[in-house]
């Protein structure tokens, strides 16, 4: 009994074998089948045979031949455009460039000015006419009235925001600085040639050269914008070494800027006029007329002071002090104006 149950086993082992060689046998003939071909005269993929392998690369590089010559005279025409285009631009640059000399020989620049249009000029004129640059204007009430900014190389004070949200701008704002520096050339240029109609004498500096301002003279400028006539400049240039200022007022009509007026003003005659608010300091008063007196009295007596009280009490005080200083022999012009408070006065 145990020798058949092993010649049993034998036999289910021989088979087992057997079916894993024919197993083997059936796959590798399968990797046979379908391995890729090796041949060197195989005809190669996309191709139908090797008698069409020719036509077929001749076709090719013939339609690549094409798509080349259509794309190089279709780059040839966007060229041939473009070159069209930049002449243009050159045209319309050239054009512009020509303006701006018309609005440069505005403010005092010599040269196109006769190119300018008339009707041009005759509108940034009336412009000017319309604005309330050389003669004022009826207001209906003091909210019409449109305040100036003041302005300096780097800094620009807004008057409308008040002395408690820091009034100063620091730095300027690109495009206002922009604005600005080409409104300080523009008047520079205006100062260092003069037209002959300017209310200034050309002045030799102290060895004999022409006198030329600089940004650096620039000592301080107003400017204001009325919405529908334009923007007006005020500005003032002086040399250290002189008694004089030099005024210029410019306007941009919405357009390029345009001179208004250049003119020099004499300082070693002008007064200058101080007004002084105050309430119930008295003794702070006193010693600001001390400092007055020797700063500004013993150094310069071309000086009007005005005083404002609001108040009553401490009045009487006020006034013995300014008689005591104008008591001293020094000609100082002192007014005292009282005023009526209708509410606190800090």
């Amino acid at each position: 009994m145990p020798r058949r149950g092993l010649i049993l086993q034998t036999r289910t082992h021989w088979l087992l074998l057997g079916l894993a060689l024919l197993c083997s046998l059936i796959l590798f003939l399968y990797l046979l089948e379908c391995a890729p071909q090796t041949d060197g005269n195989a005809s190669l993929p996309g191709i139908v045979g090797e008698n069409y392998g020719k036509e077929y690369y001749q076709a090719l590089l013939q339609e690549q031949e094409e798509h080349y010559q259509t794309r190089a005279t279709s780059l040839k025409r966007q060229i041939a455009q473009l070159k069209q285009e930049l002449q243009e631009m050159s045209e319309k640059m050239r054009s512009l460039q020509e303006r701006k000399n018309v609005g440069a020989n505005g403010i005092g620049y010599q040269g196109n000015k006769e190119q300018a249009p008339s009707d041009l000029l005759e509108f940034l004129h009336s412009q000017i006419d319309k604005a309330e640059v050389s003669i004022g204007a009826k207001l209906p009430s003091e909210y019409g009235v449109i305040p100036f900014e003041s302005f300096t190389l780097m800094k620009v004070f807004q008057l409308e925001m008040g002395l408690t949200r820091h009034p100063e701008e620091k730095p300027v704002r690109k495009d206002k600085r922009d604005e600005l520096v080409e409104v300080i050339e523009a008047g520079l240029e205006v100062i260092n040639n003069p037209d002959e109609d300017d209310e200034q004498e050309d002045e030799d500096g102290p060895l004999g050269e022409k006198l030329v301002f600089n940004e650096n003279d620039f000592i301080e400028g107003y400017y204001r914008t009325e919405r529908d006539k334009g923007t007006l400049y005020e500005l003032f240039f002086k040399k250290a070494d002189l008694m004089e200022y030099r005024h210029v007022t410019l306007f941009r009509p919405f357009g390029p800027l345009m001179k208004v007026k250049s003119e020099m003003i004499d300082i070693t005659r002008s007064i200058i006029n101080i007004i002084v608010p105050l309430a119930e300091r008295t003794e702070a008063f006193a010693q600001f007329m001390q400092n007055f007196r020797d700063v500004c009295i013993h150094q310069d007596k071309r000086i009007h002071l005005t005083v404002v009280y609001f108040g009553k009490e401490g009045l009487s005080k006020v006034k013995s002090i300014l008689e005591s200083v104008t008591s001293c022999g020094h000609s100082l012009r002192v007014q005292l104006w009282p005023a009526i408070l209708l509410e606190s006065f800090n």
